[in-house]
């Protein structure tokens, strides 16, 4: 459910396109699919970072094997910090719920059925984007990719901050809405809306695996 009105979400959008927002991206051809930090924290009511996201977890079970089966580059980010949580600089010192990433913590580890497979990639990050500090651009470049579909948790934090990266290498990034999620619905909402007026696409899950199947339809 949208925690906002109908009639409060039209007049957004109308004032958005007034100003200009909101210019339709055309995807590429050759997708990727990005999923950001699908940790157990998020889902285990024993950790902090609880956010009550179970039913987006199975959406981006569903689009991991969507794209498996269209055969494109898949590729998982985690987020594993020191003890002292230095490496993470003043991330670390203003999200104090990163202690659910330090050495040790169960909480870092992947989801089920949210694990890299074969020879998947799977990046090690420190901060919110899967960009930052990473070979995921050097990565996605080698395999031209033109297209990067995004998926993860959670959408104000990881996944936002991964999606301005996208658009900012030069990707046209896809947010996929039922296969991100956050803690808060408002906030969720407001992100994925911002997002599509500035730097992104925002897909409902049956519109991102309709195109995986017409892209790997037009390799064959």
């Amino acid at each position: 459910m949208n925690p906002f009105p109908s009639d409060d979400r039209s007049r957004q959008a109308a004032d958005y396109a007034q100003a200009g927002f909101g210019q339709e991206l055309q995807p590429g051809v050759r997708p990727a699919l990005v999923v950001v930090d699908p940790a157990r924290a998020y889902v285990d009511p024993e950790c902090p970072l609880y956010a009550g996201v179970e039913e987006n977890v199975e959406a981006m079970r569903a689009l991991v094997h969507a794209a498996r089966s269209a055969g494109i580059p898949v590729v998982f980010t985690e987020v594993r910090l020191r003890a002292d949580g230095v490496d993470a600089g003043v991330f670390f010192k203003k999200a104090g719920t990163l202690v659910a990433f330090c050495e040790g913590s169960p909480y870092a580890d992947p989801i089920d059925g949210l694990e890299p497979v074969d020879d998947e990639l799977l990046i090690t990050k420190k901060y919110p984007s899967a960009f930052f500090g990473t070979s995921l651009n050097s990565y996605l470049t080698s395999m031209r990719v033109d297209t990067v579909l995004i998926a993860g948790l959670s959408t104000s934090g990881c996944v936002r901050a991964t999606t301005l990266d996208t658009m900012q290498h030069g990707y046209v990034p896809i947010v996929v809405a039922d296969a991100v999620g956050d803690r808060d619905p408002a906030i969720h909402a407001s992100n994925l809306f911002d997002m599509q007026q500035k730097m992104a696409e925002v897909w409902s899950l049956d519109r991102a695996v309709g195109y995986l199947c017409r892209t790997a339809e037009s390799r064959t």
